[in-house]
C-alpha cells in the first residue's frame, strides 16, 4: 500500500464499506418512525443497536460480490473512451480476488 496502488486502495475502501453495510441491522418496519418528543429515547447511545457479526462465509460472499460487480461493470464499458475505466475496474477485481486466494494478505510493503 505504500506505493499508493490506486486500484488496491479503491477496491479495499469500497469493499470495507460494503462489509460495513452488510453488518447493519435491518430496520424494523413495524416500529413507528415519528413520535412525540417526550417518547423519544434519551441519553448517549440510547438509539444505538449492536451490529451484526458476519461469518467468514458471509464476508467472502461480500468480497466475491464486489469483485463480480467490478468485472460486470468493466464488461459493459466497451467503448474505447472507457478503456481506462474498464482496466481500473479489472485491476480492482484482481486485487479482491487475490485476497480471496490468500495471496493478498497485506504483508507486502510492511
Amino acid at each position: 500500500m505504500r506505493a499508493r496502488d490506486k486500484a488496491a486502495v479503491s477496491a479495499l475502501r469500497g469493499t470495507l464499506a460494503a462489509l460495513d453495510n452488510a453488518e447493519a441491522v435491518p430496520v424494523d418496519g413495524a416500529v413507528p418512525r415519528a413520535a412525540a418528543l417526550e417518547a423519544s429515547p434519551v441519553g448517549a447511545g440510547a438509539t444505538e443497536v449492536a451490529r451484526r457479526e458476519l461469518s467468514e462465509r458471509e464476508m467472502v460472499d461480500v468480497v466475491r460480490a464486489e469483485a463480480a460487480e467490478r468485472l460486470e461493470a468493466a464488461a459493459h464499458l466497451t467503448a474505447p473512451v472507457h478503456a481506462d475505466r474498464a482496466d481500473r475496474l479489472r485491476a480492482e477485481a484482481a486485487v479482491l480476488l487475490r485476497f480471496l486466494d490468500g495471496s493478498g494478505d497485506g504483508a507486502e510493503g510492511a
